[in-house]
Formats: structure tokens, C-alpha cells, sequence
């Protein structure tokens, strides 16, 4: 089964995966999120409903903002007999609420609902919202992970890896509390003299933020850019371990980027860290303990080896590209 992933007017470029997860490439998109659903199965991710070949009759619509060109989409693909599963382009409730912000919009989006043959939710969270608007079927999927592929192993020997990884990036949206992480591994940093790498795609405003924090010298690596996605898993597995506060409850990507970089992912309480690191996620637990926590693993490397073993474990049998791509397939099959 080739699943043809559809997000009407993304900016993403089409992407072909005929050799499912292939190898880590700078140049095009990697193999996760929505675009591993299609990567899974051999599919592609297109932008355009015409892109998807007559022969291909199973489709996964994903919707965003623009409820209305999303509507269109399912229109053409029903009339050209596809099977069409409805998705949200992000998970994040905050996100949900953002794009069915008024009346007009929810109807919209129930009118998708209806034309739609299920929907699918790497969030289970969400699962009550596509039900109330009229999807009898909704299926929970988490996005996979190449985790059985080497080429997608970005480990690097333990006495190379040092410091923590803040995962979050953004300093505008308020749940992914990313002052409040830089704040607190502050004092995490200057007790157990380990460095703290921070991304800062704001330029000089980022920068006069991360003056303002006063680090002691040598305890914040900054990086400036934006870097092709191997490269940051280079940069990901130099550290004992990803830390975020990130609370929008999402899919979890920055545990996925943590699993192919073989270190432990503290807090977040997306679906992926949930399931990846459940005793080190942010789920229900107060922000002082997770510093704690990350106090802790980093004097303790055994702890850390042995959290990374079982996330392996753990996606290994939910989130590898064989056990979605036959969740997928089982999904379409019922439907027709």
C-alpha cells in the first residue's frame, strides 16, 4: 500500500519516498511526522490533488488554518473515489483552538468531518474533537520513527557527549516555556558545570535574551542558524540529554529527535515522550522535579544508557516504520 499524504498549499515540496526512510540527506525534508506516514508505506507528500495518480485511492488530507481550501480538497478527492483520512497538520490543543477559532470555521471543519471516511490522530487527545464533529472512526497512530534503520542511528560514544540540549527553539509562545527552561537549567548548569546549547533563530533579539540570562562564562553554547536536519542530530547526540518545558501537548517531536540521537528527552508531555520516557516526562509533574531529574542523569550515565534502551524497546514495537506502516494498512483496509 502506497499512502499519498495531501496538505493543500504547504510549503514543503512534493517528496517521493520509494525507499522508505532511505538516508539522512541536508537537501530534502526527513522522514517524520506527517511525511512519515508516506514514508512508511512508500507513498509521497504532495501539495496538490492532482499530483496523487488515478491509481492511488488512499489519501491522507491534512488540515490547517485554511479550513476552506482544506474543504475543496476533500471535494475533489471524493469526487475522483478516493478514501480519504482526515488529520490535523498540529496536534497541539493550543493550535486546534487557534484554527477553529470562530463559529464559521467550526462549521466548516464539521462539514469536512462529514465528507471524510475516518480520521486519524498521532495525539489521542484529540480524538473527542473529530467524534463530536460527526467521524464515527477515528484512529489513534503515532507518527513513526525509523529506529530499525542504522542509517538513521546518530549515537555517538558516551565520553564524546556532554552538556544538555534545550529542544525548545521559540521564545513567543508561552507553553513551550522556553525562558522558564533557559532559567532554570541556569542554576542546573552552574552546580553541575555542564553547558547548556541553546538554538536562536531571533537574531539580535534572541541574542540580547540570552545576555540578559547572565550564564557563567563557557555554560551557554548558543547556535545561530537553522541547520539541515542531520547536522542537528549531530549537534543532538553530543549532549547526555534534550530538555524542554515545552506543555502543548503535541506529538513530541524533540523525543523522536532525542531517540535517533540515542540520549534521553526530559520533560514535554507530547504524545511521543509519553510513551518514549514516561519517567522523565513532563506529564503531571511539577517544573522543579524535572530539574531535579536533569541534575541527576547527568551525574548518573548508567540511569541515562538505560532510559535510551528502553525508549529503543518501547519504538521498536509502536513507532518503527513496519508496525505503522501495518497499522496503516489495517486502517485502509477496513475502510474500503
Amino acid at each position: 500500500m502506497k499512502l499519498f499524504v495531501l496538505h493543500p498549499g504547504s510549503d514543503c515540496p512534493d517528496q517521493q519516498f520509494p525507499d522508505f526512510a532511505g538516508v539522512p540527506s541536508p537537501k530534502l525534508a526527513p522522514p517524520l511526522g506527517y511525511l512519515g506516514f508516506a514514508a512508511c508505506t512508500g507513498g509521497a507528500f504532495v501539495r496538490k490533488a492532482s499530483a496523487i495518480p488515478p491509481s492511488e485511492k488512499r489519501v491522507l488530507l491534512l488540515v490547517d488554518a485554511n479550513l476552506k481550501r482544506a474543504r475543496q480538497a476533500i471535494i475533489d478527492l471524493r469526487r475522483a473515489g478516493k478514501t480519504v483520512v482526515v488529520a490535523f497538520d498540529h496536534t497541539s490543543a493550543t493550535t486546534l483552538t487557534e484554527q477553529l477559532r470562530n463559529p464559521a470555521a467550526l462549521e466548516v471543519f464539521q462539514d469536512i468531518c462529514t465528507r471524510a471516511h475516518a480520521a486519524l490522530t498521532p495525539a489521542r487527545d484529540l480524538e473527542p474533537v473529530f467524534r463530536a464533529c460527526g467521524l464515527l472512526y477515528v484512529e489513534a497512530v503515532l507518527h513513526p520513527v525509523p529506529v530499525e534503520e542504522p542509517a538513521w542511528d546518530f549515537s555517538c560514544r558516551p565520553e564524546h557527549r556532554t552538556g544538555i540540549l534545550l529542544g525548545t527553539w521559540d521564545w513567543h509562545t508561552s507553553s513551550c516555556n522556553h525562558l522558564l527552561a533557559l532559567l532554570g537549567l541556569r542554576e542546573v548548569a552552574s552546580q553541575m558545570y555542564e553547558p547548556v546549547t541553546v538554538f536562536n533563530l531571533d537574531g539580535w533579539r534572541g541574542r540580547r535574551w540570552l545576555r540578559q540570562l547572565r550564564y557563567p562564562s563557557g555554560l551557554l553554547q548558543v547556535v545561530e542558524k537553522r541547520l539541515p536536519y542531520p547536522e542537528y542530530l549531530r549537534i543532538v547526540a553530543r549532549h547526555k540529554m534534550v530538555f524542554q518545558l515545552d506543555a502543548r501537548a503535541g506529538t513530541g517531536r524533540v523525543a523522536s529527535d532525542a531517540l535517533l540521537a540515542r540520549i534521553p528527552c526530559i520533560g514535554g508531555n507530547g504524545s511521543t515522550e509519553r510513551i518514549l520516557f514516561p519517567d522523565l516526562c513532563g506529564h503531571g509533574v511539577n517544573t522543579p522535579d524535572l530539574f531535579q531529574t536533569a541534575s541527576r542523569m547527568l551525574d548518573h550515565g548508567h540511569d541515562r544508557e538505560l532510559a535510551v534502551e528502553r525508549a529503543l524497546d518501547v519504538a521498536k514495537q509502536l513507532l518503527a516504520f513496519p508496525k505503522v506502516q501495518q497499522t496503516l494498512e489495517e486502517l485502509f483496509h477496513y475502510l474500503g
